[in-house]
Formats: structure tokens, C-alpha cells, sequence
């Protein structure tokens, strides 16, 4: 790793993830553009990791709950030295670890994801096992707001806060958009923010695209007893690739050569 900004990084990985998506034509490209910030915010300056040893006891856990953005995270565990570059050339291949889903198969991921509503579950059972067994990682999952439609999360919500896990975190990725249309108009969220607070989270609500507000929002996650941290982060579907932004389209669209060329133009990418 060399050093860099977590705003370069950011844009690496967004270009990364418009490449793969290109090379494997696979789609959730966009939703990947999303949560690009929150992800290499804790890949860069929060989460404890050790690449030689993906298993360490004793290091935090990240669930990407919105397992279509796969992208993502394989932009940030070859960034980290997980998987290789080259690994990340294989992405969507038949035999390839580097599935459009994240499974444990591959270092670095901690569970399946992809079927909505279930990483939030995952992150306060990982949480509650840390603090039964003594240990003092902390736990992150990062959601999309589509997946508050499902029941299983406001039940992770109300045992997260019942059993006081102040070491877990959440993000929701609050795009505004599902694969179907708006995600108000699917499935009515409002108030989102109030309605943790209301099950007993301490909450953050900031612009998910600001890397210093993501920097603040977790300074308080530690493992201990306490309310867990939601952090709702209104973000811009297709971010950073202006002719990708807040259009719909491209939960499913693959880019073309051209587009590529375009997008890492506009990233600043070479």
C-alpha cells in the first residue's frame, strides 16, 4: 500500500468498480458507486485488519449487508493485500472466489451477503460473540436503505439495542433508489434517522460522501456496553460518474469501453 488520501482512494475504487463491471458485465454498478466513501473510509482510517492473517481473532469485522455492491469491497481487499490485483481481473468468471455476491471463500469476508436483511443480524451476533468471549473488535455493516424494507433488520435493530452493543456500527447507504423506483415510493422510510433513535441507537445522520463526517460518526464505536452506532448517510446513486448520477438505470446498465475511458476521466483515474 502507498500512502493515500481516502478522497483518492475513493476514486480508485470507483474506477476499479467501472472496470469490473465493464469486464464481467455486471450490473449493481451503480449501487457499488454509493458506498464506495463509507467503504474506503474504513478500509484507509478505521478498521482493524491484518491481510497475513484474515482470521486474527482479534481484528474488526465488516459486513457489507448489500451484497450487490460486491465491487466494492474486492476494490478495497486488493487495495488492503486480501487478493491480488490481478484476483480482481477474475471477477464474475466461472471458478472465480470473486463472485457478484461476497462469500467467506475469500479472505477478508466475514459472510455471505446479497440476500437483503440479514448482515445487520450477522453484525450484532458477531458483536454480542465479542463481548462474551473478551474481545475488543468492533463490528461495521454497511446496508443499503432498500433493505429496510425487510422485517429481519428492525429486529437486529431492537437486539442491538436491547443488548446494549456499543461496539457495532451501521451505515445505510440512503441512495433514495431500489431496483424497482424510488425507495420512499416502494416502501415508505420516513422518518429513517428517528426511527433508530426511537429503537435505541445512537445516530448519526450526515452526507455519506463527506469523509470527514464518516471519520466522526465512528469515533465513539468501541466495544462495551452502550447503545450501538447507526449512521444514516444520504448518498447519490452512481457517485463520482456524473452521467451515472441519481439515474436509475444503472442498478442494471453495464458500461461500454467508452464509458470506462469517460468515467475514469472524470475520476481522475489514468
Amino acid at each position: 500500500m502507498t500512502m493515500i488520501s481516502t478522497q483518492e482512494l475513493a476514486a480508485r475504487f470507483r474506477a476499479t468498480a467501472v472496470e469490473m463491471s465493464h469486464r464481467a458485465g455486471a450490473a449493481h454498478l451503480a449501487s457499488s458507486l454509493s458506498v464506495i466513501d463509507i467503504v474506503a473510509v474504513l478500509y484507509h482510517s478505521v478498521l482493524r485488519l491484518d491481510p497475513a492473517n484474515p482470521k486474527w481473532p482479534e481484528r474488526d469485522r465488516f459486513i457489507l449487508s448489500k451484497g450487490h455492491a460486491a465491487s466494492a469491497q474486492y476494490a478495497a481487499l486488493a487495495w488492503k493485500g486480501f487478493i491480488s490485483e490481478a484476483d480482481l481481473l477474475t471477477y464474475g468468471k466461472a471458478g472465480s472466489l470473486l463472485e457478484e455476491h461476497p462469500t467467506p471463500k475469500l479472505p477478508g469476508v466475514e459472510t455471505a451477503t446479497g440476500s437483503l436483511g440479514h448482515g445487520l443480524s450477522c453484525g450484532a451476533g458477531m458483536a454480542l460473540a465479542g463481548r462474551i468471549h473478551g474481545k475488543d473488535y468492533r463490528t461495521f455493516v454497511a446496508m443499503s436503505d432498500g433493505e429496510c424494507n425487510e422485517g429481519s433488520v428492525w429486529e437486529a435493530a431492537l437486539f442491538a439495542a436491547a443488548n446494549q452493543l456499543q461496539g457495532l456500527c451501521a451505515f445505510v447507504d440512503f441512495n433514495k433508489w431500489q431496483a424497482t423506483g424510488r425507495s420512499r415510493e416502494v416502501l415508505g422510510l420516513d422518518p429513517l434517522a428517528e426511527k433508530f433513535r426511537t429503537f435505541g441507537w445512537k445516530v448519526h445522520e450526515i452526507d455519506g460522501h463527506d469523509h470527514a463526517a464518516l471519520l466522526h460518526a465512528v469515533q465513539d464505536v468501541r466495544a462495551g456496553v452502550g447503545a450501538p452506532t447507526m449512521v444514516v448517510c444520504h448518498t447519490v446513486k452512481g457517485k463520482g460518474v456524473s452521467f451515472m448520477e441519481d439515474d436509475n438505470n444503472w442498478h442494471y446498465r453495464i458500461p461500454t469501453e467508452e464509458e470506462v475511458a469517460k468515467a475514469k476521466a472524470e475520476l481522475g483515474v489514468a
